[in-house]
Protein backbone atom coordinates (compact mmCIF):
# COMPACT_ATOMS: atom_id res chain seq x y z
CA UNK A 1 0.00 0.00 0.00
CA UNK A 2 1.34 3.39 -1.01
CA UNK A 3 1.48 6.00 1.77
CA UNK A 4 1.08 9.68 0.88
CA UNK A 5 1.90 12.14 3.67
CA UNK A 6 0.68 15.74 3.30
CA UNK A 7 2.91 17.90 5.49
CA UNK A 8 1.28 21.34 5.49
CA UNK A 9 4.18 22.85 7.47
CA UNK A 10 3.24 26.51 8.15
CA UNK A 11 2.06 27.33 4.64
CA UNK A 12 -1.65 27.48 5.46
CA UNK A 13 -2.49 30.44 7.69
CA UNK A 14 -6.26 30.52 7.26
CA UNK A 15 -8.71 28.06 8.84
CA UNK A 16 -11.11 28.32 5.89
CA UNK A 17 -8.42 27.19 3.48
CA UNK A 18 -7.53 24.37 5.86
CA UNK A 19 -11.08 23.02 6.00
CA UNK A 20 -11.57 23.52 2.26
CA UNK A 21 -8.43 21.53 1.48
CA UNK A 22 -9.14 18.68 3.88
CA UNK A 23 -12.72 18.55 2.63
CA UNK A 24 -11.57 18.22 -0.98
CA UNK A 25 -9.10 15.46 -0.10
CA UNK A 26 -11.69 13.60 1.99
CA UNK A 27 -14.14 13.61 -0.92
CA UNK A 28 -11.57 12.34 -3.39
CA UNK A 29 -11.84 8.71 -4.41
CA UNK A 30 -8.54 7.21 -3.36
CA UNK A 31 -7.53 3.80 -4.62
CA UNK A 32 -7.57 1.00 -2.07
CA UNK A 33 -3.87 0.57 -2.72
CA UNK A 34 -3.11 3.92 -1.06
CA UNK A 35 -3.49 5.75 2.24
CA UNK A 36 -3.33 9.53 2.68
CA UNK A 37 -2.22 11.18 5.91
CA UNK A 38 -2.92 14.88 6.45
CA UNK A 39 -0.54 16.65 8.86
CA UNK A 40 -1.85 20.17 9.57
CA UNK A 41 -0.41 22.65 12.08
CA UNK A 42 -1.61 21.84 15.61
CA UNK A 43 -3.87 24.90 15.69
CA UNK A 44 -5.93 23.48 12.80
CA UNK A 45 -6.55 19.99 14.23
CA UNK A 46 -9.97 20.96 15.57
CA UNK A 47 -10.95 22.52 12.23
CA UNK A 48 -9.88 19.40 10.36
CA UNK A 49 -11.77 16.93 12.56
CA UNK A 50 -14.88 19.12 12.52
CA UNK A 51 -14.90 19.29 8.71
CA UNK A 52 -18.01 17.36 7.68
CA UNK A 53 -16.33 15.56 4.79
CA UNK A 54 -13.38 14.48 6.93
CA UNK A 55 -15.68 13.43 9.79
CA UNK A 56 -17.73 11.33 7.40
CA UNK A 57 -14.61 9.72 5.96
CA UNK A 58 -13.16 9.09 9.43
CA UNK A 59 -16.36 7.37 10.55
CA UNK A 60 -15.58 4.71 7.98
CA UNK A 61 -12.92 2.47 9.51
CA UNK A 62 -11.83 1.54 6.00
CA UNK A 63 -11.21 5.18 5.09
CA UNK A 64 -8.00 5.91 3.23
CA UNK A 65 -7.64 9.37 4.82
CA UNK A 66 -5.96 9.61 8.23
CA UNK A 67 -4.77 12.42 10.50
CA UNK A 68 -1.18 13.07 11.52
CA UNK A 69 0.90 15.76 13.24
CA UNK A 70 4.13 17.47 12.25
CA UNK A 71 5.93 16.96 15.55
CA UNK A 72 5.35 15.80 19.12
CA UNK A 73 7.13 16.07 22.48
CA UNK A 74 8.74 13.10 24.23
CA UNK A 75 6.86 13.34 27.55
CA UNK A 76 3.16 12.83 28.34
CA UNK A 77 2.80 15.97 30.45
CA UNK A 78 4.69 18.37 32.70
CA UNK A 79 6.42 21.73 32.81
CA UNK A 80 7.22 21.93 29.09
CA UNK A 81 6.08 25.33 27.86
CA UNK A 82 4.83 25.36 24.29
CA UNK A 83 5.04 21.60 23.74
CA UNK A 84 2.33 19.26 22.42
CA UNK A 85 2.12 15.75 23.84
CA UNK A 86 0.55 12.52 22.61
CA UNK A 87 -1.90 12.69 25.52
CA UNK A 88 -3.29 15.94 24.09
CA UNK A 89 -3.77 14.38 20.67
CA UNK A 90 -6.00 11.48 21.68
CA UNK A 91 -9.35 13.19 21.23
CA UNK A 92 -8.47 14.25 17.69
CA UNK A 93 -7.95 10.71 16.42
CA UNK A 94 -4.35 11.30 15.34
CA UNK A 95 -2.74 8.14 13.92
CA UNK A 96 0.64 9.37 12.66
CA UNK A 97 3.40 11.69 13.88
CA UNK A 98 6.32 13.08 11.90
CA UNK A 99 9.58 12.89 13.86
CA UNK A 100 12.93 14.50 13.04
CA UNK A 101 11.97 16.55 10.01
CA UNK A 102 15.08 18.18 8.54
CA UNK A 103 13.69 21.67 9.10
CA UNK A 104 13.50 20.93 12.81
CA UNK A 105 16.95 19.36 12.79
CA UNK A 106 18.60 22.26 10.96
CA UNK A 107 16.60 25.33 11.96
CA UNK A 108 15.46 24.41 15.46
CA UNK A 109 18.48 22.46 16.64
CA UNK A 110 16.92 19.04 17.14
CA UNK A 111 19.57 16.41 17.76
CA UNK A 112 19.48 12.67 17.17
CA UNK A 113 19.25 12.23 20.94
CA UNK A 114 16.08 14.36 21.04
CA UNK A 115 14.66 12.61 17.99
CA UNK A 116 15.36 9.22 19.55
CA UNK A 117 13.37 10.18 22.65
CA UNK A 118 10.50 11.48 20.53
CA UNK A 119 10.51 8.36 18.38
CA UNK A 120 10.37 6.02 21.36
CA UNK A 121 7.54 8.00 22.93
CA UNK A 122 5.49 8.10 19.72
CA UNK A 123 5.85 4.35 19.19
CA UNK A 124 5.09 3.55 22.83
CA UNK A 125 1.93 5.65 22.60
CA UNK A 126 0.63 3.50 19.75
CA UNK A 127 0.98 6.07 16.99
CA UNK A 128 2.81 5.35 13.76
CA UNK A 129 6.04 7.35 13.57
CA UNK A 130 7.30 8.88 10.31
CA UNK A 131 11.04 9.23 10.90
CA UNK A 132 12.76 11.68 8.54
CA UNK A 133 16.40 11.23 7.54
CA UNK A 134 18.52 12.76 4.80
CA UNK A 135 21.89 14.20 3.85
CA UNK A 136 22.67 17.90 3.52
CA UNK A 137 24.74 17.76 0.31
CA UNK A 138 24.51 15.22 -2.50
CA UNK A 139 28.04 16.01 -3.70
CA UNK A 140 29.41 14.00 -0.79
CA UNK A 141 29.54 10.41 -2.03
CA UNK A 142 29.55 9.13 1.52
CA UNK A 143 26.42 11.09 2.40
CA UNK A 144 23.83 8.34 2.05
CA UNK A 145 25.75 5.20 3.11
CA UNK A 146 27.38 6.94 6.08
CA UNK A 147 25.50 10.07 7.15
CA UNK A 148 21.96 8.77 6.56
CA UNK A 149 22.82 5.36 7.97
CA UNK A 150 24.24 7.01 11.10
CA UNK A 151 21.04 9.02 11.52
CA UNK A 152 19.00 5.82 11.31
CA UNK A 153 21.19 4.02 13.85
CA UNK A 154 21.16 6.94 16.29
CA UNK A 155 17.43 7.60 16.00
CA UNK A 156 16.54 3.91 16.47
CA UNK A 157 18.90 3.33 19.42
CA UNK A 158 17.11 1.26 22.06
CA UNK A 159 13.85 0.94 20.11
CA UNK A 160 12.48 -2.61 20.71
CA UNK A 161 11.97 -4.75 17.56
CA UNK A 162 8.16 -5.07 17.96
CA UNK A 163 7.81 -1.29 17.60
CA UNK A 164 9.38 -1.23 14.13
CA UNK A 165 6.11 -2.44 12.60
CA UNK A 166 4.71 1.01 13.53
CA UNK A 167 7.64 2.82 11.91
CA UNK A 168 7.83 4.56 8.54
CA UNK A 169 11.09 6.13 7.34
CA UNK A 170 10.99 9.10 4.99
CA UNK A 171 14.15 9.77 2.99
CA UNK A 172 14.27 13.52 2.45
CA UNK A 173 17.58 14.86 1.12
CA UNK A 174 17.93 18.33 2.63
CA UNK A 175 19.33 19.83 -0.57
CA UNK A 176 16.06 18.93 -2.37
CA UNK A 177 13.59 20.32 0.15
CA UNK A 178 11.92 23.52 -1.01
CA UNK A 179 14.42 23.99 -3.83
CA UNK A 180 12.25 22.78 -6.67
CA UNK A 181 14.98 20.28 -7.57
CA UNK A 182 13.94 16.75 -6.67
CA UNK A 183 16.17 13.72 -6.40
CA UNK A 184 15.95 11.08 -9.12
CA UNK A 185 13.78 8.00 -8.54
CA UNK A 186 16.85 5.75 -8.95
CA UNK A 187 18.91 7.66 -6.37
CA UNK A 188 15.93 7.75 -4.00
CA UNK A 189 15.65 3.98 -4.39
CA UNK A 190 19.36 3.56 -3.63
CA UNK A 191 18.90 5.59 -0.45
CA UNK A 192 15.90 3.44 0.50
CA UNK A 193 18.02 0.31 0.06
CA UNK A 194 20.74 1.75 2.32
CA UNK A 195 18.10 2.57 4.93
CA UNK A 196 16.68 -0.95 4.81
CA UNK A 197 20.19 -2.44 4.99
CA UNK A 198 20.90 -0.39 8.12
CA UNK A 199 17.63 -1.52 9.70
CA UNK A 200 18.45 -5.12 8.70
CA UNK A 201 21.82 -4.86 10.46
CA UNK A 202 19.97 -3.91 13.66
CA UNK A 203 16.75 -5.90 13.51
CA UNK A 204 17.22 -8.54 10.82
CA UNK A 205 16.21 -8.89 7.19
CA UNK A 206 12.58 -9.86 7.82
CA UNK A 207 11.80 -6.65 9.74
CA UNK A 208 13.76 -4.53 7.25
CA UNK A 209 11.94 -5.96 4.24
CA UNK A 210 8.58 -5.01 5.79
CA UNK A 211 9.70 -1.44 6.56
CA UNK A 212 7.97 1.27 4.54
CA UNK A 213 10.36 3.87 3.09
CA UNK A 214 9.04 7.06 1.50
CA UNK A 215 10.63 9.82 -0.56
CA UNK A 216 10.28 13.52 0.20
CA UNK A 217 11.84 16.60 -1.39
CA UNK A 218 10.33 18.96 -3.99
CA UNK A 219 7.61 16.49 -4.96
CA UNK A 220 4.98 17.86 -7.35
CA UNK A 221 2.27 16.60 -9.71
CA UNK A 222 4.79 16.22 -12.54
CA UNK A 223 7.41 14.08 -10.78
CA UNK A 224 5.22 12.27 -8.23
CA UNK A 225 4.27 9.36 -10.55
CA UNK A 226 7.91 8.47 -11.19
CA UNK A 227 8.51 8.10 -7.44
CA UNK A 228 5.19 6.42 -6.69
CA UNK A 229 5.77 3.82 -9.40
CA UNK A 230 9.36 3.14 -8.38
CA UNK A 231 9.63 -0.40 -7.05
CA UNK A 232 11.08 -0.26 -3.54
CA UNK A 233 9.62 3.13 -2.63
CA UNK A 234 6.42 2.96 -0.60
CA UNK A 235 5.08 6.47 -0.98
CA UNK A 236 5.75 10.18 -0.63
CA UNK A 237 6.21 12.87 2.01
CA UNK A 238 4.90 16.02 0.33
CA UNK A 239 5.37 19.54 1.63
CA UNK A 240 4.27 22.69 -0.17
CA UNK A 241 2.52 20.87 -3.03
CA UNK A 242 0.20 19.24 -0.51
CA UNK A 243 -1.21 22.69 0.35
CA UNK A 244 -2.14 23.46 -3.26
CA UNK A 245 -5.53 21.79 -3.75
CA UNK A 246 -5.29 21.39 -7.51
CA UNK A 247 -1.71 20.12 -7.34
CA UNK A 248 -2.31 17.66 -4.51
CA UNK A 249 -5.52 16.23 -5.99
CA UNK A 250 -3.62 15.68 -9.24
CA UNK A 251 -0.99 13.72 -7.32
CA UNK A 252 -3.67 11.56 -5.69
CA UNK A 253 -5.32 11.02 -9.06
CA UNK A 254 -2.08 9.60 -10.46
CA UNK A 255 -1.41 7.07 -7.72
Amino acid sequence: MKLIIANWKAYITDSKKATDLVGAVSKTKIKKSAEVVICPPFIYLSFVVSCSAFAKASADKQSSVKLGVQDVFWEESGAYTGEITTAMLGKFGVKYAIVGHSERRNRLGETDEMINKKLKHVLESGLTAILCVGEREREDRKAVPEIVAEQVRADLAGVPPPFIKKLVVAYEPIWAIGTGVADTPDDALSAALYIRKTVADIYGAKIASALRVLYGGSVNAQNAPSFINQEGLDGLLIGRSSTDKKEFLEILKNI
